[in-house]
């Protein structure tokens, strides 16, 4: 009974790193959203990525609703963080090419499962 009296009010001190409540880290996320949505024609324009400006609004929606099941008003902030660190990397062009492209990566070359798939493309 002691065990689960400590975990309560370790769990109730724990602080938060911005936002106090689920509202308030929702409108971060969505103001991050916003920032990205702006951004994606400069970014499409300054990197030449053979992607067309609705493909990256596409893939940004994509990788917003990937985390859409997140619930933990601290882990929301941490990814509200990467967020904004990655859209300062790709706005100030601190980023490569590569970089920007490696979000389409996974979605169009899913892995190989079977063994002759995994031959064919000299995967061990």
């Amino acid at each position: 009974m002691a065990g689960r009296e400590a975990v309560k009010r370790a769990v109730q001190q724990v602080r938060p790193i911005l936002s106090v409540d689920r509202e308030e880290a929702r409108k971060r996320a969505l103001n991050l959203y916003k920032a990205w949505y702006r951004q994606i024609p400069y970014i499409v324009m300054d990197y030449d990525i053979p992607m067309s400006v609705e493909q990256c609004r596409a893939k940004l929606r994509e990788e917003f609703i990937k985390n859409r099941q997140v619930t933990d008003i601290r882990v929301i902030d941490m990814l509200v963080i990467k967020g904004q660190m990655e859209l300062k990397e790709s706005v100030e062009i601190w980023k490569q090419k590569g970089h920007i492209m490696r979000y389409w990566k996974e979605s169009q070359e899913p892995k190989p499962t079977d063994f002759l798939s995994k031959f064919v493309q000299g995967i061990n």
